[in-house]
């Protein structure tokens, strides 16, 4: 057990553990109780992440906790998130249908840890790595909701320069975008591009519309340092009429997954290292050697504020 200040993930690797050690398992006997690996278990464990809302439900199912571990969580992922986005986090929680429109940075649920550390390091400078860290852990945490047995519907509209603006480095881009492509293949998941040639865009801000299971939509708006849930009828209408003139200047989605794998080949080749003049010779033969290499992956045409919590 770890002494002294703890913070939530290191809190909540302890209770995992100390309920382990208490029934007498090991972390093998647990990860496949969960559905998880061995090392996603030692991470939790050792405080390095928060884990998964299903990895919770997995801990109280296999220590007959009732709900503990799944409260535990919650309780820690709210508190990793201002006040005024907690009210946010609980209806994303309970959602059937989540459809977002991204226009600076791509989708906090869809986010990597490299990725959401550097947005959260560009917009509080000032912070400490303890603070950032309790941030980034709460973001990680609502992936969570789309790892669910019973998963949300969610349906995302990207605009292209969320894609191509260097968020921490090419690296972390690249990094983002893969994990991007793969979220997508979800069958509950769509990812749709709105490109730079599409016709001038239904809104500039970011929105994100939230049907629960039962009653009525709502709707999440923000600008710097403000936002709102609204769940007028009027509110939500109009927030309606806008996301469905966005997602029909979008791309298709398949265009939009060739999208985005051509903007990935562009971190990974225009970013990447240049050779130095006197290894050209080695690089100009390795070129000519592909050649005769069949392509992989889809040939693609290239078209050419404040964070949420």
């Amino acid at each position: 057990m770890r002494e002294g200040t703890q913070d939530g993930p290191a809190f909540y690797g302890d209770e995992v553990l100390a309920s382990r050690e208490q029934a007498g398992v090991s972390q093998s006997a647990l990860a496949k109780a969960t559905g998880y690996k061995v090392p996603y278990v030692s991470k939790v464990e050792n405080g390095h992440a928060l884990g998964s809302e299903r990895f919770a439900e997995g801990c109280d199912r296999f220590f007959n906790t009732a709900g503990h571990f799944l409260r535990l969580h919650r309780r820690i992922s709210d508190a990793g998130h201002p006040q005024w986005f907690a009210a946010y986090v609980k209806l994303e929680r309970e959602a059937r249908v989540i459809e977002d429109y991204s226009t600076t940075f791509i989708m906090g649920m869809l986010q990597t840890p490299a990725y959401a550390e550097a947005v959260f390091r560009a917009a509080y400078p000032t912070e400490s790595d303890a603070g950032i860290k309790a941030k980034v852990e709460a973001r990680l945490a609502r992936h969570s909701v789309i790892e669910r047995e019973d998963p949300p519907r969610l349906w995302v509209v990207l605009s292209e320069a969320s894609l191509r603006m260097i968020v921490g480095n090419a690296a972390t881009m690249g990094e983002q975008l893969e994990h991007l492509l793969i979220e997508a293949q979800a069958p509950t998941v769509t990812v749709q591009v709105l490109p730079f040639d599409a016709s001038t865009p239904a809104s500039h801000l970011p929105l994100t519309l939230l049907t629960p299971h039962d009653g009525p939509a709502v709707v999440y708006e923000e600008i710097r340092h403000h936002s709102r849930v609204d769940d007028s009828a009027g509110a939500v209408a109009e927030a309606r009429d806008v996301y469905e003139r966005l997602r029909a200047d979008a791309l298709s989605p398949d265009r939009s997954m060739a999208l985005i794998y051509s903007i990935l080949e562009e971190f990974t080749h225009e970013h990447a290292p240049r050779p130095h003049p006197r290894h050209m010779g080695e690089v100009q033969l390795q070129r000519r050697d592909r050649r005769s290499v069949r392509r992989v992956g889809p040939r693609v045409r290239i078209i050419r504020r404040h964070p949420r919590p």
